[in-house]
């Protein structure tokens, strides 16, 4: 009965849309279209519930809600207090954190908090090399971050292992004396081995600090260990790619939890009061009350019986896929996966991006680019494509049909320039694509 209600709240908001201004009515259903019919194997995003995409469209989109739950500065905050603190009160459950901060508006925006109230100007962070799969926000010379503390970088010993260079961290570490150490990256596919990371940030005195945006669902779910087990202080992570959930993010945090309105003394046991400052009024002003009526809905969703198994198949899909590639003579990063992801290095092929790119195009399966390690083709044209199972798993695509759905790719790859393969190789994904539908549409 809830999906019924939701379906036809859709189609009187759409028939709203198509009444105000036609131009964006008909972007929507074009997207709608466009989503219905590819297959979404970009490993960072997902398609949500029909209860998440009906919490962001709430009337928590009207209400200025400054501050914090029971500490705002505009009036009318009963039911927003409540539903910022059901949302803190989720997170710290399936995370086993003393905190929760769910106001900071992007995985960007959250990076950038937990910078601003653990550092001052100058100091440093030990994080990963963008060139070994590290982030813009960790650091990168582009951001403006970099004009205002020391980042410095550790990557890979090299590609013929694809060992994280845990001596080198070691030696950077006592060097520059980071005041935090950062894990994580956007396309490794390896579990990671948070414990060496802690003991070394414990040796100098730093945060341990993981950014978690792409396997946090799998933490939450139990499938994948979690870092604060190993004794970091500070996870951050995006609330979309595979919970499912908003363009929104989760601070998580250890220690001690007490009123953001009275400054902290600047210890590593007060992380939860500076960062909550850091994000008001530190970076940014009012939280998005919608958006976080999301998190929190798609944080409960988490706790289902169904999304265990939804984690599990995910990884089951990744693992089936990689061994699928392997079989057809395909070179893979790390030669498997551990998470939702595999890379596939084209660099000993006669294939590079574009024609790889063009080729999945034509047959409407939509995958991303990656860089590799001392990849020696720039960002925008390397050799490796990233491929991740969360979003055709939420469709509940199984091992039967990930496997034929790597049968086309490879298909697709070996013709390239020959379009009546690809035109028929599109109508079988079209097909099967409608066999198993998006559960937002």
């Amino acid at each position: 009965m809830s999906h019924l209600i939701f379906s036809l709240l859709c189609k009187y908001m759409i028939q709203e849309i198509q009444s105000v201004d036609a131009d964006i009515f008909n972007l929507v259903i074009a997207e709608q279209q466009r989503q219905a019919t590819w297959m979404e194997f970009i490993a960072s995003e997902n398609y949500q519930s029909k209860a998440v995409l009906a919490a962001q469209s709430s009337v928590f989109a009207n209400k200025y809600s400054e501050g914090t739950p029971w500490r705002r500065y505009y009036w009318g905050q009963e039911n927003t207090d409540k539903l910022e603190q059901l949302t803190i009160d989720r997170a710290k459950a399936i995370f086993r954190c003393d905190h929760a901060n769910a106001q900071a508006l992007s995985g960007a925006a959250a990076n950038v908090c937990i910078y601003a109230w653990l550092l001052e100007p100058g100091d440093t962070v030990l994080g990963m090399d963008l060139t070994h799969w590290g982030h813009l926000t960790h650091g990168h010379p582009v951001t403006f971050m970099w004009k205002i503390f020391n980042f410095v970088r550790y990557g890979m010993k090299d590609t013929s292992t694809w060992e994280i260079d845990f001596d080198l961290i070691r030696k950077m570490a006592h060097e520059y004396k980071p005041k935090i150490i950062l894990a994580w990256f956007s396309a490794y596919p390896r579990e990671l081995e948070y414990e060496k990371f802690a003991e070394i940030a414990q040796e100098v005195w730093a945060v341990a600090m993981a950014d978690m945006s792409h396997i946090w669902w799998l933490i939450a779910a139990g499938v994948l260990a979690n870092p604060f087990d190993a004794g970091f202080q500070v996870m951050m992570t995006t609330t979309h790619k595979s919970l499912r959930g908003p363009r929104g993010s989760l601070i998580l945090s250890k220690w001690t939890v007490s009123n953001p309105l009275k400054k902290p003394d600047d210890t590593i046991e007060n992380i939860p009061t500076r960062i909550d400052r850091a994000v008001f009024p530190g970076v940014q002003w009012w939280p998005h009350m919608n958006t976080i009526a999301w998190i929190a809905v798609a944080l409960h969703e988490t706790t289902q019986p169904d999304f265990k198994m939804y984690a599990e198949q995910t990884l089951k899909n990744a693992k089936v896929m990689a061994e699928e590639f392997l079989n057809l003579g395909y070179k893979l990063v790390t030669w498997g996966t551990d998470n939702h992801m595999i890379v596939v290095d084209f660099s000993e092929t006669n294939l590079n991006w574009t024609i790889v790119e063009n080729a999945l195009d034509e047959i409407w399966i939509s995958t991303s680019k990656s860089t590799i390690p001392d990849d020696p083709n720039p960002p925008y044209r390397p050799s490796w494509l990233r491929i991740g199972t969360p979003a055709m798993t939420t469709r509940w695509l199984k091992d039967d049909q990930i496997k034929t759905v790597v049968g086309r790719m490879d298909k697709a790859f070996k013709n390239h320039d020959n379009q009546e393969v690809l035109s028929t190789l599109q109508k079988e994904v079209e097909q099967m694509s409608a066999a198993f539908p998006s559960p937002s549409l």
